[in-house]
């Protein structure tokens, strides 16, 4: 008998209130650049006109170039692309918690009837064992798709992950490999979903040579970028923003498609600062992109990572070049968060002088301890810059 966890539930029933207008504070001091005290002041909202802030998920044009297209959200673009994969290689096998009855989040479902039990199968609640299993079928040749049924839950196959998979080709002098592994697993906060279905834990794993991480913020995204990880040479783990499975529809291509990996996209061009995100923050950032060219007057270049390792330090720094200033939004907590990484090494590449501004802008997505006994929740947002820290409401 199988053990189900926690439930998941991909409808949006809280809506990330603070996200947008707390990205506001770090755009505040672009405007005391620009236009002088009274924009900066303008842009620190009170407490009041924070807690009513969310995004809304915009769907992106129909794509002419990959054929005819078809509503999807979220999680049926995950299906249509593991279904174009099993039509396509007879190797391909997925497997999980319940993926045989569809998953928790319905990616799976109806892949069983159509390609067999030896092919989609459950497996026993043990993520160490999914892993290892899936490092097993890829040495072999064959393409392994593992799915674990939260990220929260990864942690127990970290070991597999980091000193198997990722060092295999390594160990073995590039005899061996097991690079036709794709590792899925729902990503980020949903609203209810409490500590252990709410994480965040790419950074964990941007540490590690020898894998890809990545995070799509649509339907046309998830697709193309599901179906590249499986494509790709090298073991790689997808997160999948579970808030947007239902929330994220849009006309999505039937037929197999790839996006490429370790390739941000600018979506919007703007000259006063870059706005950097992955998953479903890169909709918030294009509601805080609004919101200051209408309040603030400041123009943004907003750009989607997608791909956290390798990531796509080019396009960033040109950017950021460009507009001399640069805020990185996440929903992962802030010590070790991966926007860390993106702030240093602009700075390192010392592409945006003397004067550049970087802000890292952190949302804890779930009630977490503190440290001091105290459980806090989406209230404790920090804002932090590169001279240090500011609690929510500061003037910047």
């Amino acid at each position: 008998m199988v053990r189900r966890r926690g439930g998941g539930g991909g409808s949006v029933c809280w809506t990330r209130r603070k996200m947008a207008a707390v990205a506001m504070l770090g755009l505040a001091r672009t405007a005391l650049h620009r236009n002088g005290a009274r924009l900066a002041r303008s842009a620190v909202m009170t407490t009041a006109q924070r807690s009513v802030a969310h995004f809304t998920f915009v769907p992106e044009p129909e794509p002419a170039q990959y054929g005819p297209t078809q509503k999807m959200n979220l999680f049926q673009s995950i299906t249509s692309a593991l279904d174009n994969v099993l039509a396509k290689d007879p190797t391909a096998v997925i497997f999980g918690e319940d993926v045989a009855f569809g998953g928790v989040f319905r990616c799976t479902v109806g892949l069983r009837d159509k390609y067999g039990k030896e092919r989609v199968f459950n497996t026993p609640l043990c993520e160490q064992g999914i892993v290892g299993f899936g490092i097993g079928v890829a040495v072999t040749g064959a393409t392994a798709i593992a799915e674990i049924q939260f990220a929260d839950y990864i942690f127990p196959a970290f070991d597999q992950i980091v000193n198997e998979a990722a060092k295999y080709r390594y160990r073995s002098g590039n005899l061996f490999d097991c690079g036709s592994l794709t590792i899925r697993a729902p990503w980020g906060c949903v609203g209810h979903g409490s500590l252990y279905h709410s994480q965040s834990p790419e950074a964990f794993f941007s540490h590690i040579p020898g894998v890809k991480v990545v995070i799509p913020r649509s339907p046309i995204q998830a697709k193309g970028l599901l179906i590249s990880c499986i494509e790709d040479k090298n073991p790689c783990i997808f997160f999948e923003p579970k808030i947007l499975y239902r929330a994220a529809v849009e006309q999505v291509p039937v037929e197999a498609y790839q996006v490429p990996l370790s390739q941000a996209e600018v979506l919007e061009e703007g000259s006063d600062v870059t706005l950097v995100a992955w998953g479903t923050q890169v909709h918030v950032i294009r509601e805080v992109a609004s919101m200051a060219q209408e309040k603030l007057g400041v123009s943004c270049e907003v750009i989607d990572l997608r791909t956290i390792l390798p990531w796509d330090v080019e396009t960033i720094c040109k950017s950021v070049a460009k507009t001399g200033r640069l805020l990185i939004s996440h929903e992962a907590p802030i010590t070790g968060g991966f926007a860390a990484e993106i702030s240093s090494t602009v700075q390192d590449e010392g592409v945006a002088g003397e004067a550049a501004f970087i802000a890292q802008r952190v949302v804890q997505s779930q009630p977490h301890c503190c440290g001091s006994g105290v459980t806090c929740g989406p209230d404790q947002i920090t804002h932090r810059t590169s001279w240090g820290t500011q609690k929510p409401g500061m003037k910047i």
